[in-house]
């Protein structure tokens, strides 16, 4: 019992760290290369749906918005590459706060009966790409 609460944890566990995903709404193909997979941002004349894809730069050591963009892309393609589609009807992309970092200092003076004190702090979010789209096959 002990070994299957574990691999039921630890599927979880791997459940919660994905970075795309996807829902077919057609039929998947022989998978293809990553390289292989375009992007388009209008749909070509003739394409054929395989599944609705999801991607996020999520847990990647990226640190600008074209980093966490190039990175939630990529994705896209691998997760449509595994699917056998050859492109990519891109849908959208958002911005998810993710975390925040904060820090802050503080000094305080006490002399007699008289007390000052003095603080300074800030923060800033932490914020990853997610990005939509349309697994297809496009007929060469």
């Amino acid at each position: 019992m002990p070994r299957l609460s574990f691999a039921a944890g630890l599927a979880m566990l791997l459940v919660g760290c994905a970075t795309s995903s996807h829902v077919l709404i057609g039929t998947a193909r022989a998978p293809i290369s990553p390289e292989r997979v375009k992007v388009y941002l209008q749909p070509p004349a003739k394409y054929e749906q395989i599944a609705t894809i999801d991607a996020s730069s999520r847990g990647s050591m990226t640190i600008t918005s074209q980093q966490n963009m190039d990175k939630a892309i990529a994705r896209l393609k691998q997760e449509a590459a595994r699917l056998g589609a050859n492109g990519i009807l891109l849908q959208g992309v958002e911005d998810q706060q993710s975390g925040s970092i904060g820090s802050g200092v503080g000094n305080s003076t006490l002399n007699g009966n008289t007390a000052i004190g003095a603080s300074l702090g800030g923060s800033f979010g932490i914020y990853n790409k997610a990005a939509k789209g349309l697994a297809i096959y496009v007929p060469e």
